[in-house]
């Protein structure tokens, strides 16, 4: 089952993580009160709907209630920001990420219950949806255009393999640079035949696209059968 997001303002971060949400094969849900803006985006997501993120009525009347995440993208309407986001709480929306223009900002929106706080630039939209897209991706960081280096917890389907049984390299041309093990224990440039175990913290650098696929082929391989 895709995991369900909503995004809620649709500026350049907004975009950005509706883009790589979708990306990562979820489904989205994107909101703004711009109507060219929602007619633009609406080809490239599951819905877009013009919406003003203020009217409690409409938020409540789209199912909001019934999405894993809400992602809200407003940030220089500071008071819209902090509305839409005390209605997505009283929605009872599962977790609210919150973009927030400043440390006061910040602050406002934590108080009245946003689960995380975010303070982007258009490349920060990037990482937070690879995060968000995968339970298993602890941290995302961009080396240039083309290279990113990751952090995945590693799922059941690794457990018990060496890095020569996975062949991670060759499958995928990515490098496994580092293994951290469940009692925080490093291992830096590991042996092929060291094993991974489940939940163990695997450090990959690789190209995005080839990450992003590692990461979909083990994730049916761990599904139950």
């Amino acid at each position: 089952m895709k995991n369900q997001f909503v995004v809620i303002g649709l500026g350049r971060f907004g975009q950005s993580v509706t883009k790589t949400l979708i990306e990562n094969e979820n489904d989205v849900l994107a909101i703004d009160k711009d109507e060219q803006i929602v007619q633009e985006l609406a080809p490239k997501v599951t819905h877009a709907v013009q919406v003003d993120a203020t009217d409690e009525t409409a938020l409540e009347q789209l199912g909001l209630h019934k999405f894993s995440h809400a992602i809200v993208g407003i940030g220089e309407d500071l008071q819209s920001s902090i509305l839409t986001t005390l209605i997505l709480k009283e929605l009872n929306v599962a977790e609210i990420t919150a973009k927030a223009k400043d440390d006061h900002h910040g602050k406002a929106l934590s108080k009245i219950g946003a689960d995380n706080i975010v303070f982007p630039e258009r490349d920060m939209g990037d990482r937070l949806g690879n995060l968000l897209s995968s339970s298993n991706l602890i941290d995302y960081l961009e080396l240039s255009s083309e290279y990113n280096m990751a952090e995945i917890r590693a799922p059941k389907a690794m457990d018990g393999c060496t890095l020569q049984e996975l062949n991670i390299n060759k499958t995928y041309g990515c490098i496994v640079m580092a293994i951290k093990d469940k009692d925080e224990e490093v291992n830096i440039s590991p042996h092929i035949e060291d094993k991974i175990h489940h939940g163990d913290i695997l450090t990959i650098i690789g190209k995005h696209r080839d990450i992003r696929r590692l990461q979909k082929d083990y994730r049916e391989k761990s599904r139950p059968r």
